[in-house]
Parts: C-alpha cells; sequence; structure tokens
C-alpha cells in the first residue's frame, strides 16, 4: 500500500515539473510578429464596403497588426459612405495602405478620395485614379465644363451669388485638398481631379506626387514598405513588414449580403416581387409560398432601401402604384386602377434613387423598368379579364341564380299556381293562363313567388 501510495506521489511531481518547465518556457518564447491583414475592396463604395472597413481596421487594432493593406478597385459609390471609410482611416491607430490592384483596376471618384486619406498609397501597373468631380444637384453641370450656359455677369458693385453646383464642387475641393494636405500629397493635382475630372495613370501619379509607390504585386509593395515612415495618431512611425505573416480577411456573410441587395436594380426587383408575392397569397389564400417567397424578398428590398439613398418622391409614387394595383385587385373596375398602378410605378421606380448622393450612376435601368412594367400590365390585364368574365358568368348563389332556369307547370288558376324548379315547387304567377306539364321559364322572383313567362 505504501508503495502505491510513493509511486503517485512520483508520477505526480513527475508531472509537475514537466508542467512547469512547459509553462516557463513558453512564457520565454518571444511573442509572434504583428501580422499584416489585408481585405479586397470591389465594385461601388456602399455600405457593405463602409462596413468591411471598419471591421477590418478595429480588428487590426484589437489584434495590435502592423498594417492594414486594402486592395481597391471601384468606380466610386455613395457619398456617405465615403466619408464614413475616410473617417475610419483618419481615425486609425493602425496605418492603413490602400493598393490599387491588381493591373486594369482603377480608383475612381469616390476611390480618389480614400487613396488620399490613407497613410500609404500605392498602385500596380497599368491601373489609374481620379475623375473625383461630384454628381450635381438635378443634373446640373460643373462649372467651367463645356456643358454649361455662361452665367451672367453681376451688376457693377455687386458681388457674384454663389450657386449650388458652386457649393457642392467648393466643399469637395476643401475636402481632397486637406486629405492631400495632411499626408503631404500633391493638393493642386487633388483639386484638379474634382474640378476637371482630371485622371492619372499609376506612373504619372508617382511623378506627381500623388502616391509613394508603383509595385507589380504585394510581395514587391511590402518589401519596399520595409522602413517606410508614416505619420500615426500625430506620431512617426516605421513600418516592419519584413517576415510580417498577411492575413486575408475576407468579407463575412452580412457584407457579402449587403453588398447584393445594395444594387438599385436589385432592391426593386426584390421590392416588385415581395410586393406580388403578397398580393398573390391574398388573392389565393392557403397557396404559402408566394407569401413566404414574397415577405422574404419585401424585407430584403426594405433593407437595400435602408441603406440606399431613396427619393421620398419617387418611393411615394411606387407605393401609390402598389395601392393602385391592390385596389384593382379587390374592386374589379374597367381597369382605371391598374393601369394608374403601373404609370405611378414606373415613375416611382425612374425617381426611386437619389442621384446627388452618389458620384455614379445610382438609378434604376431602364430595362429592369422596362421589365417590370411589362409585368405589371401582365398582371393588370389578367385582373382586368378575370374581371369581365366574373361578370358574364352566370349567378350560382342568391335569388338571382333562379332567374332564367326553366320550370314545368304542376297547377295553373287564373294568373297564379305552382311550378316546379331546380326540383322544388314555388308559388308563381304570370298574365297568362297555362296547362299543367307547359314548359316556362323564370323571369324574376318576389319574395317565395316566381313570375313566370312562356319558354
Amino acid at each position: 500500500m505504501r508503495k502505491a501510495r510513493l509511486l503517485w506521489l512520483v508520477v505526480g511531481a513527475v508531472l509537475a515539473a514537466v508542467l512547469s518547465m512547459r509553462v516557463a518556457s513558453s512564457a520565454q518564447e518571444p511573442a509572434p510578429p504583428a501580422a499584416i491583414l489585408q481585405a479586397d475592396i470591389t465594385g461601388a463604395i456602399g455600405v457593405a464596403a463602409e462596413l468591411q472597413v471598419e471591421t477590418v481596421i478595429k480588428r487590426a487594432e484589437a489584434e495590435q497588426a502592423e498594417l492594414v493593406l486594402f486592395r481597391l478597385d471601384t468606380p466610386g459609390g455613395l457619398v456617405t459612405s465615403t466619408r464614413v471609410i475616410i473617417q475610419a482611416i483618419l481615425g486609425s491607430k493602425v496605418p492603413v495602405a490602400i493598393y490599387v490592384a491588381p493591373s486594369g483596376a482603377r480608383a475612381a471618384s469616390a476611390g480618389t478620395y480614400m487613396l488620399y486619406a490613407s497613410h500609404v498609397a500605392a498602385m500596380a501597373p497599368g491601373t489609374h485614379l481620379g475623375a473625383a468631380t461630384p454628381i450635381q444637384l438635378g443634373g446640373a453641370p460643373m462649372p467651367g465644363s463645356p456643358q454649361q450656359p455662361p452665367k451672367e455677369k453681376p451688376a457693377e458693385g455687386e458681388k457674384p451669388k454663389a450657386g449650388m453646383e458652386d457649393k457642392v464642387l467648393n466643399d469637395a475641393i476643401a475636402y481632397i485638398r486637406a486629405l492631400a494636405q495632411l499626408r503631404g500629397r500633391n493638393a493642386d493635382w487633388a483639386e484638379k481631379a474634382v474640378r476637371e475630372a482630371a485622371t492619372l495613370t499609376a506612373d504619372d501619379a508617382l511623378k506627381e506626387n500623388v502616391i509613394e509607390f508603383v509595385s507589380v504585386d504585394r510581395t514587391a509593395l511590402l518589401a519596399r514598405l520595409e522602413g517606410h515612415e508614416v505619420s500615426v495618431g500625430g506620431a512617426k512611425r516605421k513600418l516592419v513588414t519584413e517576415g510580417r505573416a498577411v492575413v486575408e480577411v475576407a468579407a463575412d456573410w452580412r457584407m457579402r449580403l449587403l453588398g447584393a441587395v445594395a444594387d438599385p436594380n436589385i432592391a426593386f426587383i426584390l421590392m416588385m416581387i415581395g410586393v406580388y408575392g403578397v398580393l398573390f397569397e391574398l388573392w389565393s389564400p392557403g397557396a404559402i409560398f408566394p407569401g413566404v417567397l414574397g415577405g422574404i424578398c419585401l424585407l430584403l428590398g426594405l433593407t437595400a432601401l435602408s441603406v440606399l439613398p431613396v427619393n421620398y418622391a419617387g418611393l411615394g409614387l411606387l407605393l401609390l402604384g402598389i395601392a393602385l394595383m391592390t385596389g384593382e385587385a379587390f374592386t374589379p373596375g374597367i381597369g382605371v386602377l391598374g393601369i394608374g398602378g403601373v404609370i405611378a410605378t414606373v415613375i416611382g421606380a425612374a425617381f426611386l434613387f437619389d442621384p446627388d448622393a452618389a458620384d455614379i450612376d445610382i438609378a434604376v435601368a431602364w430595362p429592369v423598368i422596362a421589365g417590370m412594367t411589362a409585368l405589371s400590365f401582365a398582371m393588370a390585364a389578367f385582373v382586368f379579364g378575370f374581371a369581365m368574365k366574373a361578370r358574364k358568368r352566370a349567378v350560382v348563389t342568391g335569388a338571382e341564380e333562379m332567374i332564367g332556369l326553366e320550370a314545368k307547370v304542376i297547377s295553373w288558376n287564373g294568373s297564379r299556381g305552382t311550378v316546379r324548379v331546380h326540383g322544388e315547387v314555388w308559388s308563381a304567377r304570370s298574365d297568362r293562363e297555362y296547362l299543367p306539364g307547359d314548359a316556362v321559364r323564370v323571369a324574376a322572383r318576389d319574395g317565395l313567388t316566381l313570375h313566370i313567362e312562356a319558354s
């Protein structure tokens, strides 16, 4: 017994010694070097890109990463999302590098602002940036553009008044110049990109001091960033990229879903499918599938509308059109409500999104509107035809169902008698006499008495 206890004590002591040695050795091992986080931003800048940038930067700060590298390829996007992304980059505690790649990519419009805001701006050969002119209210041309009519000269002693397009332009210029001055880049060309929609290739951007590096791939870029000095939070910092692991951060399902539904065409199609699905469920209760599918599509469409710049006048017209088509379905007339609903839907779709809130085309495409218009007309025609058939169909319930039915006289005396109709015996009257067995027709009904006439 004593030997067994002694053996267990020895085994326990050995295990404790081994564990303590492993803990000590692990405590003495140096921590792995901070990683470099990379994420790709492609397509239009919107809420999905905004969420992606904020998520990656927060993760980099939590993990004390050495660098955040965004590979960019965009035609532009929403103004609000662009400003949120720039604020996230400017407030980042980790250096942010934006790399326009691969070859053939671009950093147009909103992408140019993002490039100017980054701590390190780089491009791959065969890429370009620029064309940062903002879209104007009501589609008005920019000052100095060939399409703009000449302004009237102010009266003598009167100061010229700034129009809305001038205010928007000056605000955009001041914004990008401030970013250029903050990062020590070419502010004059930045203004030219906004005022004249100027563009630059990668090599020209390097010569013009718009970017710091032109690199063929990520490996070459990280090699050139070794020892590069940046300013983060007002403090100078040298980047250490050699031997750092690159962790690629893929977009999660929320970002992918937002990126998919935030397209104006997809949002409009989802809305219409949702509406038609719910309407079909109301027309045919118990079908279930159209209602479920319509509800899901409608919620996704509303989610898209919540992240896109909506023109409320267009949205009101769209809802009015849906209400009119619904009214046509439940109160069939001569098609006026249905046709009016289709027209209101088309106009609402054309003005559903506010183009001034983005620097790219953010309207529903005309082919999509045409397709939905044809579908709406088909639905209205179906409802109208169904209503017309219902009007011509014989009445099968109520007092009117007996009118026109054939009957046989059972007995008759003067202007009154009894007839058999529909397997039942009814009191009847007429302005003439009949003989038992005569075939007659029901002309009208007054309570429990039938008015008959010769068939």
